[in-house]
């Protein structure tokens, strides 16, 4: 079965069949056809293979400042030629023409040397010789007698332009691309079947098996879809986000939760601080006269308030959580907070130095250890997770304190993820806070690895199209 072709690829065929190797413009002056209807009508018949695409690039040259001065003034060279005829016995002292020629000296002297066109003798300058056309000469005059940019190849003299190229300002070089398009012998037979007449009336048979073109539409990334996830699951189970800065001072990111400040976790090879950058007013008066004495009952030393002012990038989002329970006099209470939080650590494939964490604090008069472990048993089961259940283990600022672990199918193991507890009384007491506090976080993208089935957490940052684009947008 023949070919079905549209009206643009009969109208190129029939051009390159009266002349090949043209050129896209010559296509477009030849058939009328606009210059896009050119391009798509030449991508077709390479599809079909009935023409052949030849790219070539061509090299162009233009005069550049130097280059139409010499044109129109003369070489510094010839100049200095034209100078010393009109002199005496053609010659001349040398300062004499260092007064004329300015800037121009140094190039004239050498290149009218080159051209054996002078000598010097006691610092005079005398003409000699024959002072036919120079090469350099010829092509310039050739450049600026051309009304478009030549191309470099129609320059015969390819010395002459290695020694212009090293002159400033003397020439300027550009390429562009060019296609040649041909007949391929099966393009040819089909150019010789068109119709004389490409005008007659036209239906076109249209393939519904063909395979539609693959569209890729924006989306968000897959781990702010599991945040905004996490966020929906934490408001549907009746809690408020707070939110809060990522720069905190000491006090709030530490002394407030009790972590002594000779901890290892203030070192700075484990915290990002920041230079030379103190919090004046960084707490009430009395919350810093109470943390404080807790801390020299409960540490046995003198706590230092200097030590609390240092700023840093928050560890943890349980700064912004504690610091909101301590100005707010809940007696019930369901917060929940999501951000960045920093630890100086080396990146591997389960450490970043930047990550996100998800924080839930439950307040009430009678909140227990097991409502603790239903909350979130809930939320697992809610974000598709099934099987859970909890170890007891230590966390510095709760107490008890529990681990949970999930079973990952896929890895055919238990997992840990999130670590949770009651705050101590240590935390609770010095800022005013009446009732327990069940508090458990952790990090999103331990959620978004094992959601995504990933061995490397930097796999979420790298921003692969190819993995990006396989991700379902919904689970």
């Amino acid at each position: 079965m023949p070919q079905v072709l549209h009206p643009i690829e009969q109208q190129i065929l029939k051009s390159l069949l009266a002349k090949e190797n043209m050129t896209v413009e010559e296509l477009v002056e030849k058939t009328k056809l606009s210059i896009d209807q050119v391009r798509r009508g030449i991508e077709w018949l390479k599809f079909k293979e009935l023409v052949h695409v030849n790219e070539s690039q061509k090299n162009f040259v233009i005069l550049g400042k130097r280059g139409h001065e010499a044109f129109e003034k003369g070489l510094p060279e010839r100049n200095l030629v034209n100078f010393l005829k009109s002199k005496f016995g053609a010659s001349c002292e040398m300062n004499e023409v260092k007064d004329e020629f300015k800037n121009d000296f140094s190039p004239a002297i050498a290149n009218a040397k080159k051209n054996n066109w002078i000598e010097i003798h006691e610092n005079r300058i005398h003409l000699k010789g024959y002072h036919d056309t120079t090469p350099e000469e010829k092509v310039i005059k050739q450049i600026a007698k051309s009304t478009s940019p030549t191309s470099v190849e129609e320059i015969n003299e390819k010395e002459a332009i290695d020694l212009l190229k090293k002159r400033p300002d003397f020439l300027s070089f550009s390429s562009s691309k060019q296609m040649t398009i041909l007949l391929t012998e099966k393009g040819a037979e089909s150019a010789k079947s068109v119709s004389e007449n490409v005008s007659d009336p036209y239906s076109r048979a249209i393939d519904v098996e063909a395979p539609a073109p693959v569209v890729f539409a924006a989306k968000s990334h897959p781990l702010q879809d599991v945040i905004d996830e996490v966020r929906e699951i934490f408001v549907s189970l009746g809690f408020s986000e707070i939110i809060g800065n990522n720069v905190q001072s000491c006090f709030w990111n530490f002394d407030a939760l009790f972590t002594p400040q000779d901890h290892p976790a203030r070192e700075m090879q484990d915290t990002f601080y920041i230079e030379n950058a103190k919090a004046m007013k960084f707490a009430k008066p009395d919350q810093i006269r109470k943390v404080s004495e807790a801390h020299k009952k409960g540490w046995n030393y003198q706590w230092q308030s200097e030590e609390a002012r240092k700023m840093v990038l928050r560890t943890h989002t349980t700064a912004i959580t504690i610091r909101t329970l301590a100005d707010h006099d809940y007696d019930e209470a369901r917060l929940f907070s999501i951000g960045k939080v920093f630890r100086n650590e080396k990146v591997s494939y389960k450490h970043l130095a930047e990550f996100h964490q998800v924080e839930g604090v439950v307040v009430g008069k009678k909140v227990t250890l097991r409502d603790l472990m239903g909350l979130q048993t809930e939320f697992y089961h809610k974000m598709g997770i099934k099987k859970i259940k909890f170890w007891p283990t230590f966390f510095p600022y709760t107490e008890p304190s529990l681990q949970s672990m999930i079973y990952n199918d896929k890895l055919a193991k238990w997992v840990e993820l999130f670590g949770m507890g009651i705050f101590r009384p240590e935390v609770t007491k010095p800022l005013g806070i009446k009732n327990p506090v069940l508090a458990w976080g952790g990090g999103i993208e331990r959620i978004a690895m094992l959601r995504f089935g990933l061995e490397d957490v930097r796999e979420l940052y790298e921003n692969k199209f190819g993995w990006l684009r396989s991700v379902p947008k919904c689970q």
